[in-house]
């Protein structure tokens, strides 16, 4: 019977010390499960925040590119030069680069009229299309645009290829480029009466450097080059034809 006592109470033992180490093995699974998950959901989450990012900073580009055409539209140049980095540039047409928020403000301010709308100004500047990129970087991006103006000296047709950075969490233009594609008056129209573009002395102010490209506008043709990928094969556009338009070389 002592042997018996013996056994059972061995076995009771073995069993009590299985029970001792399953109670503490399985709240440590556990945790290892919900670290693990946690892990999951915070990796989940960190790449939905990073495109809820990016979507908004689509959307603060285009607002930023808008806001320029509006501000333009009414001639309120000191609000349009506020949407400037303090180092930004400009560059409209074959007039040459601006460099730098006051000079952006001259430019419009001296070139364009004083401030506000008056009797006889109309700068109307509508702009289409526009496709804004960011940058991987979440700090840069570019926008292309097109605008069709019209105003108190006549009608216009441009592209926008613009760069913007994005300071203390607020988007500004770092770079405005925006090449005419056709400008003409009223009474003949583009067919018969353009401009075949701007020059640096056409006008004051007078650019701080010459124009980054030298080209003509319609009836002779320039492709501004797109920033962007083809948007189905990733490729990027081939270099523009040295016959300064048409399709493309490097298919």
């Amino acid at each position: 019977m002592l042997n018996q006592a013996r056994q059972y109470a061995g076995s009771l033992g073995r069993w009590a010390l299985l029970a001792v180490l399953a109670s503490c093995c399985i709240p440590a699974a556990e945790a290892a499960v919900s670290d693990a998950a946690l892990k999951s959901v915070e990796q989940d989450l960190g790449v939905l925040g990073t495109r809820i990012q990016r979507l908004q900073d689509l959307t603060d580009v285009e607002i930023v590119q808008d806001a320029y055409g509006y501000y333009v539209d009414k001639a309120q140049w000191h609000s349009l030069a506020d949407l400037f980095a303090e180092d930004g540039t400009l560059e409209i047409g074959g007039k040459g680069i601006f460099l730098g928020r006051p000079r952006v403000f001259e430019y419009m301010n001296v070139g364009l009229g004083p401030i506000g709308p008056r009797e006889g100004l109309l700068i109307d500047h509508q702009q289409f299309q526009c496709l804004p990129t960011i940058n991987e970087d979440g700090v840069t991006a570019s926008v292309r645009c097109i605008a069709f103006v019209m105003s108190s000296g006549g009608w216009g047709h441009n592209y926008y290829e613009d760069k913007f950075v994005k300071e203390n969490g607020v988007w500004k233009f770092k770079k405005l480029h925006g090449p005419f594609n056709m400008y003409s008056g009223y009474k003949l129209g583009w067919v018969d009466n353009v401009i075949v573009n701007t020059f640096p002395e056409k006008f004051p102010p007078w650019p701080d450097l010459p124009p980054s490209v030298v080209y003509l506008t319609y009836p002779s043709y320039y492709i501004e080059p797109f920033h962007y990928p083809n948007p189905v094969t990733g490729k990027p556009m081939p270099p523009p034809s040295p016959r300064a338009g048409g399709e493309a070389f490097g298919r």
